[in-house]
């Protein structure tokens, strides 16, 4: 085998790899979001203080995010990933475990699985970003659809396990067990991410440099694009479910129904908008999908019936979809500051995760959690000014 077959070869490995921890990502998430209205029935949470217990959450991504580019770069992706995937399963055991004792343990156990969830969100990105250089083409949206995919399922078996009645305490520590026994073995394929840094790193892309990225005007920018795509997603990761089975009075079934709804949309376009990509760019596309994801909103919350939410939910999830994917490939445009931006960009679109639970908790504490969803709509139609930050910079190797 030639050099150039071996190497294809192997990045060929590695994607299949980087589908995998985005995959596990996406299913861990799910299988707690699917649950979210039994934990909140069980421990007779209001909707103001399942918003403060969901804090938790973003709190330990909060506190992960920024460290996990210097992490990344002392310790590699597929090292943070496969710790990070652990750490993160014995916060699903602690969640399991909260369920029965009380919002104590549940509060530590969100809090572990948010800490996890943060820098393995980065690492992967981080070696998505990698692969995609080493291939010449853009992937990282199907990526992100292998993360949804991994949501869509862990929807599906959380709706069975509703269903059938199945404790969360059960479904939960079974979750655990996957992801112990599947993400370590499944990303030790990863490349190192100096198979695609230039030779000879300027000064200025050296670790004391790191946090400067924060100064930076289009790193910011595209970190409030994320914010902003990433509150929308979160919004319906969080209470989709939950504004289905209050504002409608619909069952815990529909409610999970309509979640899986939005997640399968969310999927469908990650998986075939590389397409619109390259042959519109990524500022028109995201333009675009914001308006179709403001229109969602409004549909799923203001339609007078329960069919015509589930559109609603369905333009919603298409919508949000590349916002966050995009704007992960626009902050590692430049391979040696990738690590960086990314965690940076990350970052930002994580305060959509720390302000959004409790927004919305307490804005529906204050009328009803259907309507208070209409706050994702307006941020969304703020999006579209702050969008054009995410054109390539020159000489990048994105056509897009």
């Amino acid at each position: 085998m030639s050099d150039i077959d071996a190497a294809s070869a192997r990045t060929a490995v590695a994607v299949r790899a980087t589908y995998i921890a985005f995959i596990g990502a996406g299913f861990a998430f799910a299988s707690w979001a699917s649950r979210i209205p039994q934990v909140r029935d069980r421990l007779e949470l209001t909707s103001s203080q399942l918003g403060i217990v969901l804090l938790a959450i973003a709190v330990g991504s909060l506190l992960a995010l920024p460290m996990s580019g210097i992490i990344i770069n002392r310790f590699g992706s597929r090292l943070t990933v496969t710790v990070m995937s652990l750490v993160l399963a014995v916060g699903l055991t602690i969640i399991a475990s909260g369920y029965l004792v009380g919002v104590v343990p549940l509060l530590i156990g969100l809090f572990v699985l948010g800490f996890a969830n943060g820098a393995w969100d980065v690492a992967m990105n981080v070696h998505g970003a990698v692969a995609e250089r080493r291939l010449g083409r853009s992937i990282m949206p199907r990526f992100h659809a292998g993360f949804s995919a991994g949501t869509v399922a862990g929807a599906l078996i959380g709706t069975a396990m509703v269903a059938l009645n199945i404790s969360v305490t059960v479904h939960l520590l079974t979750v655990a067990v996957v992801i112990v026994a599947a993400i370590p073995l499944g990303v030790r394929h990863f490349l190192n991410e100096s198979d695609a840094e230039p030779e000879t790193p300027t000064p200025d892309t050296t670790r004391p440099h790191a946090l400067a990225r924060w100064k930076e005007p289009r790193t910011l920018l595209i970190g409030v694009v994320a914010l902003s795509f990433a509150f929308a997603e979160g919004s319906g990761n969080d209470w989709l479910n939950i504004a289905l089975i209050d504002g409608y009075d619909a069952s815990a079934v529909a409610g999970t129904l309509a979640f899986t709804t939005f997640l399968v949309a969310m999927t469908a376009v990650r998986w075939f908008g590389n397409g619109l990509l390259d042959r519109y760019g990524r500022v028109v596309v995201l333009r675009g999908l914001a308006g179709v994801s403001v229109v969602g909103v409004l549909l799923f919350v203001l339609s007078p019936v329960v069919p015509l939410a589930f559109v609603g939910a369905f333009l919603w999830g298409a919508g949000v979809s590349l916002g966050f994917p995009v704007a992960m490939s626009a902050a590692a445009d430049e391979p040696a500051a990738a690590a960086a931006r990314v965690s940076v960009v990350a970052s930002i679109g994580y305060f959509a995760f720390l302000g959004g639970p409790p927004l919305i908790g307490f804005l529906g504490g204050h009328g009803d959690v259907l309507r208070a969803l209409l706050v994702v709509a307006a941020l969304l139609a703020g999006s579209l000014i702050v969008i054009g930050a995410l054109r390539p910079l020159p000489g990048s190797n994105s056509r897009h």
